[in-house]
Order: structure tokens, then C-alpha cells, then sequence
């Protein structure tokens, strides 16, 4: 059963996850783990693809939140970045609601020259 009446809307999200650049083995890692959990409050709402890579908006924050923790165990060339920001008050419990953004970038190994 959904948390509140927007879960339910399919536009719905709490968390974007931003893969910096885009690499098709962390997408279907993502992917895999949300189909494994087998709950319907978790699903991907939208899917941007950009220039500079790709953003999934995912329907739980603490979910999305785990997800980075695993995919930084799972990938270690990539880093985790978490980050949240202010949305709105919720009417009904007078708390601060806020969206997560998970960044996950690939380390790049810079060079360094010798001069």
C-alpha cells in the first residue's frame, strides 16, 4: 500500500539518481535491484537521458539512498555524492519534506604531466 495518495500518481518521485557519465552496467544494476525488491511503492518514475549522462527519478528516498551505498560497494571507481533539498511542508504532519539527489560519478584518472 502506497504512503500517501501521491505515491500513487506514476509522475511521483523523491530522489533522482544522476549517473555521470552514462554506462549501461550501473543502469541495469539499478534496474535489477528495484525489479528484486518486488514492492510496488518503489519503481522508477521517469527516466532523462543528457548530455553529460543520465537521471532516474526513483519513488523512495531511503530506498534511493541504499542504492548509492550498495553501487559504491558494488562499483569502486565510482564515488557517491548524496544531497537533498527543500520541497515543501507537509500539511498533515507540519514536517520539512525534502528531495534527495544521489549523484554517482566515475573517478577519472587525471595524468599528471611532467614538464
Amino acid at each position: 500500500m502506497p504512503r500517501s495518495t501521491f505515491a500513487s500518481n506514476p509522475k511521483y518521485f523523491e530522489a533522482i539518481m544522476q549517473l555521470r557519465p552514462y554506462d549501461d552496467a550501473v543502469f541495469e544494476f539499478i534496474e535489477n535491484d528495484i525489479k528484486r525488491m518486488k514492492n510496488d511503492s518503489i519503481f522508477i518514475s521517469r527516466v532523462e537521458k543528457l548530455k553529460t549522462g543520465i537521471d532516474i527519478y526513483i519513488s523512495s528516498q531511503k530506498y534511493a539512498r541504499s542504492l548509492g551505498q550498495k553501487m559504491q560497494r558494488a562499483f569502486r571507481d565510482w564515488t557517491v555524492l548524496i544531497t537533498k533539498k527543500f520541497q515543501t511542508v507537509s500539511r498533515l504532519q507540519s514536517k520539512d519534506l525534502y528531495r534527495a539527489t544521489i549523484l554517482f560519478r566515475k573517478n577519472e584518472e587525471r595524468r599528471v604531466s611532467e614538464d
